[in-house]
């Protein structure tokens, strides 16, 4: 149905409450199971619904992970729990090479379905796959021999050495899981398929909150492995999710289906996989130093300024998971359309997408502006922890409007195939803007951890308006991938 026939639906049938609610639940039901529909036609809106819903619920399990692991694990004591930590400090590296070569994955797949080459996208499936793997031995071979060296490079004690090196030893010996899944459901998002990435994870994690505590703490038949228990849960979760993909994959219950002779190297798409991914994988990193460098300035004024800057991130990053999901369904829209020729419809969508997210994000900081307070006060009762929750609460809340197109406008450039543009912005804004800032407000000008709030505040706005700009002039839309 087109745009226009969509308006033209009389005016009666949409005025009754319960027709209405029918709609809104039918559309739901609709992301959650699936859908084929053509995203190149028809509503733009009901196209963002039904791709972020799902990709919103994907990145909460993926997230989910994580908790259901400390959670456990939290019970076996603090060598445990450091030993979590540690080896998530390392899996950093690999969550951004998997990260960038998923990025380049769905630019190029969304890029062949808009283009209807359904073929073309089986084969940027298969050469990812291939990527993937490759890049996963050298780290397994790494983790399985070094694990107790990288765990004193990165000063565990000698307890937690004895306790977490077969911890470390599995997750990075199993990281095709982690790689895998993030590149395959590169591919269904790139196709549209957010659905199926979803569920996916929703396996994986399924399996990870049964098997967790049973090889923890030996429930049943199962051994009593501790904290190595938790690590061989997750890798056979993950494990499991990668076999449904593939199971999707191979079987034709996709909109990309990999046929017998997709099966083979193809180095010219391999090279453009690499050479979109690289800047993919600069982005994620650029982030990541980024926000080392600001904990490291907040941690010069103690441990309750560092509690209450992790308290409000935590909440911060939660509040904005359907943000994230909003910004992924712009890069596959954008990636799809400009295969179907459809830069002015590919552009639409992000506009449309950003002020979607920027209703979105500004209740949300109306929430977090007014009732800081309240929010903090969930996570932690310390009377020096608090007022440091409040501040960064409230000093990030100030800018979610701007946040709310900035995220849009980096995913789409990412979903053109165009790397490049947000690495830059990313370099210039955190860099050369954010962590400078960051330090003369904090330590130079006296304002303590709320220079470093702030400064989080003005580089995020900053960005927000610059990838604005690069968007507005349209050299994206010329991106071939």
């Amino acid at each position: 149905m087109s745009e226009n026939q969509t308006r033209e639906v009389p005016r009666g049938s949409r005025d009754t409450p319960s027709t209405g609610m029918l709609a809104k639940r039918a559309l739901i039901r609709e992301a959650v199971l699936g859908t084929q529909r053509d995203y190149t036609e028809g509503s733009i809106g009901r196209a963002i619904v039904l791709l972020s819903i799902p990709m919103v619920l994907e990145m909460a399990m993926e997230s989910l992970f994580g908790i259901v692991n400390v959670f456990w694990v939290s019970r076996l004591g603090a060598d445990a729990i450091a030993t979590v930590g540690l080896t998530e400090s390392l899996l950093t590296i690999i969550f951004g090479v998997a990260l960038g070569l998923s990025t380049a994955t769905i630019a190029m797949v969304a890029r062949r379905i808009g283009e209807k080459n359904p073929a073309g996208a089986a084969i940027v499936a298969v050469q990812s796959i291939i990527l993937g793997l490759v890049i996963s031995i050298p780290i397994a071979a790494l983790g399985i021999l070094f694990s107790v060296k990288l765990f004193r490079m990165m000063g565990a004690s000698p307890e937690v050495i004895r306790v977490g090196t077969t911890y470390c030893t599995v997750i990075l010996g199993g990281n095709v899981t982690i790689v895998l899944l993030f590149l395959i459901n590169g591919v269904f998002r790139g196709a549209g398929d957010a659905a199926v990435a979803m569920r996916a994870l929703w396996i994986g994690n399924i399996i990870n909150i049964v098997l967790d505590p049973c090889f923890i703490f030996g429930l049943g038949p199962f051994p009593e492995w501790g904290v190595t228990g938790s690590a061989v849960a997750t890798t056979i979760g993950r494990g499991c999710g990668v076999a449904y993909q593939l199971w999707i994959l191979l079987g034709g219950r996709s909109r990309v289906v990999v046929e017998r002779r997709h099966l083979r190297f193809d180095p010219g798409v391999t090279l453009r996989l690499l050479r979109i991914s690289l800047g993919g994988i600069l982005q994620y990193l650029v982030a990541t130093a980024s926000w080392l460098a600001l904990v490291r300035i907040v941690a010069v004024f103690g441990s309750a300024a560092l509690a209450g800057y992790t308290i409000a991130l935590r909440v911060i990053i939660f509040a904005i998971l359907p943000s994230w999901g909003m910004s992924n369904a712009a890069a596959t829209l954008v990636g799809q359309n400009l295969g179907a020729g459809k830069p002015d419809r590919a552009e639409k969508s992000v506009w449309i997408t950003g002020f979607s997210n920027m209703i979105f994000l500004g209740l949300v900081a109306i929430v977090f502006i007014v009732f800081a307070r309240q929010v903090i006060g969930v996570f932690t009762v310390d009377p020096d922890v608090i007022p440091y929750g409040i501040d960064c609460l409230r000093y990030v809340s100030y800018g979610y409007v701007f946040y709310a197109y900035g995220m849009v406008m980096v995913q789409a450039f990412n979903g053109a195939g165009d790397t490049l543009t947000p690495t830059l912005i990313n370099l210039s804004c955190y860099w050369l803007l954010q962590i400078p800032m960051a330090y003369i407000l904090a330590l130079r000008a006296g304002l303590g951890a709320r220079g470093v709030f702030l400064s989080i505040t003005i580089a995020e706005s900053a960005l927000a308006v610059v990838a604005m700009v690069a968007f507005k002039r349209g050299r994206w839309k010329l991106r071939k991938v």
